[in-house]
C-alpha cells in the first residue's frame, strides 16, 4: 500500500492513500464504498461561490485561510474557482475561520 504521512509540527496528521487502497479499506472494514462517479454531486452553498470575497473581507490571503482550514493553498484556490467540492469537515472549517454560519454538510 502506498501511503503519504503529511506531518505538522514534526507529528504525522494525515494518511493520504491512492483511492483503490482507500476503497479496499473501506471493504476490509465492512464500510462498502463508492466509485467516484456514484458519489452524490453536492450543490455548493449559495456563499462558497463567494469565498474568496469572504475571505479578503476578513484581511487574509489564501495562504493563511489555507493554513489555518488545514488544507493546501493550491486546493483552497481551486475550491474559489469552483473547481473542487470541499467535504463537511472542510466547509465547516471554512466556516469557523471565517466567521459565517450555514455551511454544514
Amino acid at each position: 500500500m502506498n501511503v503519504q504521512v503529511i506531518e505538522r509540527d514534526g507529528e504525522p496528521e494525515y494518511a493520504v492513500v491512492p483511492w483503490a487502497d482507500y476503497q479496499a479499506l473501506l471493504q476490509a472494514a465492512g464500510q462498502g464504498g463508492a466509485t467516484p462517479a456514484s458519489r452524490p454531486a453536492v450543490d455548493a452553498p449559495k456563499a462558497l461561490t463567494e469565498l474568496s470575497a469572504l475571505r479578503e473581507a476578513k484581511g487574509l490571503s489564501r495562504d493563511e485561510l489555507a493554513r489555518a482550514v488545514g488544507i493546501s493553498p493550491h486546493y483552497l484556490g481551486m475550491i474559489e474557482s469552483g473547481e473542487r467540492q470541499p467535504d463537511a469537515a472542510i466547509l465547516r472549517a471554512l466556516a469557523w475561520v471565517l466567521g459565517i454560519s450555514g455551511w454544514q454538510a
